[in-house]
């Protein structure tokens, strides 16, 4: 029939019926659908290789009888030069969508996501970490789309760290931006990875290790009470690392704190570590456990420990260390005084080298005794040479001797 105003108002589907069409005589390929419910609305309806299509068009309230002749003679004149738009519009409303997740998914949301949903497995330590460092080294992308992110602008601002100095930064960024990446990857949420084969300048190995000198000295410039001071001789006595040591916690002592217990979730490796604690030790774990209480972890904190370790440098006369290689100075010295490998290892809390691999899997002793005696030893050999005292070439008699 020929659609009128009138003609519409009066349409009703046949009872028993879902919906029924029916076309104008006036335009070609123009329809109202009406549904058992009493809606109607226009639709456009053809042909296009054997398959029939229908584009909707609109309430029949919403839009007048003429407008809808309009835009039912524009899709047919489209399909009359071959093109199919039902296809086109499904394709722009999915082009659409694609849009608005690229939009949505920006930076600081994927790095929220990865933490919230995936880091919450790692290290605390590991999680705080990673997410500080990229949201420092691509703080004017966090709020544009995280696939907008690309090669050119990674190698940038990872480039700008290592111009700066910082090329193990670098490096550690760029691990942190594959691992959050490839997670976004795996989920469906990105399409590449943009931190993949990237042209990262190699670190140099550090290899600083103390002399005798340079370790008595340090130790003879760490006399004054005080915090960080405490932190340096305890990271000299034990070999932790730094951030076991800055971390230290009452709850981590025994009662008696003769055993100090870093727990998984503070170590390197996420294996808990047992540190037998002599009164030398000792001595030095309550201003270890007390240096953070009235000091956040602010830029503040960063910048006492600047200032506390330039002072340290010039006490002590010594220059060119780092707090990390106290940890490498004992590891070297127990080697010196006679420990055995896997002992050094056991008190390190290193799980690879000798205790790596098939190894460690079925090496389940825990050297206790043995860290004890090596310490001891250690401990010994410190205080030797700050008194100028010859030290003791082997921990066997050092050993025996403090066992007795």
């Amino acid at each position: 029939m020929r659609l009128t105003q009138a003609r519409i108002d009066g349409l009703k589907c046949p009872a028993g019926g879902k919906d029924m069409l029916v076309f104008d005589d006036e335009q070609r390929g123009l329809g109202v659908r009406v549904t058992a419910g009493g809606g109607k609305s226009f639709i456009a309806q053809y042909t296009l290789h054997r398959k029939k299509r229908r584009i909707p068009l609109g309430s029949c309230s919403a839009i007048s009888l003429a407008k809808a002749r309009e835009a039912a003679r524009a899709i047919m004149g489209e399909v009359a030069k071959g093109l199919d738009p039902a296809m086109e519009r499904k394709q722009a409303r999915l082009e659409a969508h694609k849009k608005a997740a690229h939009e949505a998914l920006t930076l600081v949301r994927l790095l929220e996501d990865w933490q919230a949903l995936h880091l919450t497995g790692k290290r605390p330590k590991y999680a705080i970490e990673a997410v500080r460092a990229l949201r420092n080294a691509f703080a004017r992308y966090l709020d544009l789309p995280a696939a907008d992110l690309d090669r050119a602008a990674v190698v940038r601002a990872l480039d700008a760290l290592t111009k700066k100095g910082h090329a193990a930064m670098a490096a550690r960024t760029a691990a942190y931006g594959k691992a959050a990446f490839g997670w976004a990857v795996k989920r469906g949420a990105l399409a590449s990875n943009p931190f993949t084969n990237l042209p990262i300048a190699p670190t140099v190995k550090r290899e600083r290790v103390l002399s005798d000198e340079e370790l008595a000295a340090i130790w003879r410039a760490t006399e004054r009470e005080g915090p960080f001071n405490s932190i340096v001789r305890l990271l000299v006595l034990t070999g932790q690392r730094r951030e076991e040591v800055n971390g230290l916690r009452w709850d981590e002592l025994s009662s008696d704190l003769a055993i100090w217990t870093i727990p998984g979730a503070r170590t390197k490796n996420g294996v808990a570590h047992v540190v037998p604690l002599s009164a030398l030790r000792r001595n030095c774990c309550a201003p270890a456990v007390g240096w953070r209480i009235g000091l956040p972890r602010t830029s503040r904190l960063f910048q006492w420990v600047l200032k506390a370790k330039a002072a340290l440098d010039a006490a002590s006369g010594v220059s060119n260390w780092r707090l990390h290689d106290l940890r490498r100075t004992m590891a070297t010295g127990l080697q010196r005084l006679g420990v055995r490998l896997e002992v050094t290892e056991a008190a390190l809390n290193h799980t690879s080298g000798s205790r790596g691999g098939i190894v460690g899997v079925y090496q389940r002793h825990d050297f206790a005794a043995e860290k004890q005696a090596a310490l001891a030893a250690w401990a010994a050999h410190v205080m030797a040479l700050v008194e100028g005292r010859e030290p003791e070439s082997k921990v066997v008699a050092l050993a025996a001797r403090a066992s007795q």
